[in-house]
């Protein structure tokens, strides 16, 4: 008989797990909850393995999920122990029964004969009908030509219409215009969404949450900025009216400070 925990009996909870990937991730309990919109009471309850607090099985499965995302954990081997210890996954409602599926099926419709062989006299009818009508025409419009009348050659041009103007492409000139007295910091998410964070010198936060893909942010003061980057890689960045070309790499958590000096990293 072997003396010791197995490898299994080593491993972390579900929340230990999802705190130990938080603290690594340099993100805390407030940075969770706000970028998951999941509430800090059930951030810091979810950290205790208690899920009472999610509202159900369902609630705490998703709950899991997002907690997993927000610190770049992989949520599938969490889920499967959640199940594993609280009774497995619902099991999927049953389908229809097939035959009420045939039961409503319409029975095809047999083509009518009749009423086509009616629609095709009618075409031919009118076909022979027109065709005279205009025959009858032309040899009138002929005679007045021969007798020395000129046709009319005016010609009508299209009426055209110009183009609307294209929209400028936003460009760094708003960014470099910024006055000289203020810290100016622009965050545009180009490669992906990111959660970001920025505070004012007195510390009063500016902006909490997520910066989707295409979207960008400006913000200013007469000092500095405080910024968190959940993502740093997904951003791009420009200070007082210059790029910082710091290579990022993507999921990079990163925290910067600049001033009216700036571009320099905090």
């Amino acid at each position: 008989m072997s003396i010791g925990n197995s490898p299994e009996d080593d491993r972390p909870s579900i929340g230990r797990a999802l705190q130990q990937a938080r603290i690594a991730a340099g993100l805390t309990v407030e940075e969770v909850s706000s970028s998951t919109r999941v509430r800090i009471p059930i951030v810091h309850a979810i950290e205790e393995d208690d899920f009472s607090r999610s509202g159900g099985d369902v609630y705490a499965r998703g709950h899991i999920r997002m907690f997993a995302r927000a610190v770049r954990l992989d949520p599938d081997p969490l889920i499967a122990e959640f199940d594993a210890e609280h009774g497995g996954r619902p099991a999927p409602t049953p389908a229809a029964p097939l035959f009420e599926a045939e039961r409503i099926r319409s029975e095809p419709r047999r083509p009518n004969w009749t009423a086509a062989m009616v629609a095709a006299i009618v075409a031919v009818v009118g076909f022979v009908g027109f065709t005279l009508f205009n025959g009858e025409d032309e040899g009138s419009g002929s005679a007045q030509v021969a007798e020395g009348s000129t046709p009319d050659k005016t010609t009508t041009k299209p009426a055209t219409t110009k183009p609307a103007d294209p929209k400028p492409a936003p460009s760094e000139s708003v960014i470099a215009a910024a006055p000289r007295d203020k810290v100016t910091v622009r965050l545009s998410a180009t490669e992906g969404r990111s959660w970001i964070s920025a505070k004012d010198h007195n510390g009063r936060l500016l902006f909490d949450g997520l910066l989707n893909k295409g979207d960008s942010k400006t913000f200013q003061d007469k000092e500095r900025v405080d910024l968190v980057l959940g993502d740093a890689g997904a951003i791009d960045l420009f200070v007082n009216g210059k790029k910082v070309d710091d290579e990022f790499e993507s999921g990079q958590v990163e925290r910067l400070s600049y001033t009216k000096g700036d571009p320099e990293v905090g």
